[in-house]
């Protein structure tokens, strides 16, 4: 219950950041250049801080597994 209010207090958070920066910003990267709002690449980028997360948390828990039953 309480990850779930953790979670619902970020989404929350992350909304009125995302209404209060709407304006255009330009992201360069390497050689690429994307134009977007920055709420748009605010998500984007907790995005994939979320799928990295749980990509991690995943390969510890196979690597934990294997461990047990060796």
């Amino acid at each position: 219950m309480v990850t779930i209010l953790i979670i619902v207090i970020v989404i929350a958070v992350l909304a009125v950041f995302a209404i209060q920066n709407a304006e255009p910003v330009t992201i360069s990267f390497l050689f690429w250049k994307f134009g977007a709002s920055l709420a748009v690449v605010t998500l984007l980028s907790v995005l994939a801080g979320v799928v990295i997360a749980i990509v991690l948390i995943f390969a510890a828990y196979i690597k934990r597994s294997v461990q047990k039953s060796e």
